[in-house]
């Protein structure tokens, strides 16, 4: 019990000087960044965006070499992908008017982009990676760009895009006065 008696002032006065301190001594720390902003490039851009894929993606990517231990990250990835048609690409000679008839042949869909949303995607674990874990995580997100950007290609988003772009342009050259109207597809 003794012990106790003559060993708590000195904690008392310990933790005391610890707050004295941090609080007299304080770190203020500040930040400043500066930014020179330029415009290096201007384009007109006629694309009709006519569906949205959303998609999430669950990654293990992992990198082995032959004198550190197999490290691995698990990544949860949102992305999204973007079906388009090119509007600049319609001349006078795919349109074709006839009293209330209208013909317009529209150029075929495309991928428009296709793009990680890095502020949704979370990196979930990380194993063995120590030293390697940004380069482990920037590996990771190309891996899953370009897994992403083949499984879009395979996927029905052209098709989709196509019967959007039907759904959403007929009805506009009908709002012209054209009672019949045919979209058609190069």
């Amino acid at each position: 019990m003794s012990v106790i008696f003559r060993v708590l002032p000195w904690l008392i006065l310990l933790v005391a000087g610890y707050f004295f301190i941090s609080k007299k001594f304080s770190i203020n720390t500040s930040v400043e960044s500066k930014h020179q902003l330029l415009v290096e490039k201007i384009e007109a851009i006629g694309k009709l965006e006519l569906v949205r894929y959303q998609i999430s993606d669950v990654l293990e990517h992992k990198n082995k070499t032959d004198f550190l231990p197999e490290a691995s990250v698990l990544l949860i990835v949102k992305a999204e992908a973007v079906g388009c048609i090119d509007l600049t690409k319609i001349t006078k000679d795919n349109i074709e008017i006839d009293a209330d008839t209208a013909v317009v042949n529209l150029p075929q869909p495309e991928i428009c982009y296709v793009k990680i949303d890095h502020k949704n995607s979370k990196v979930y674990d990380t194993k063995m990676a120590f030293f390697r874990e940004a380069g482990l995580v920037d590996e990771a997100y190309k891996a899953a760009e370009k897994h992403v950007a083949a499984e879009v290609k395979k996927s029905d988003i052209l098709v989709q895009t196509k019967t959007n772009a039907l759904n959403v342009l007929k009805p506009i050259i009908e709002g012209l006065g054209y009672k019949n109207v045919k979209l058609t597809f190069d």
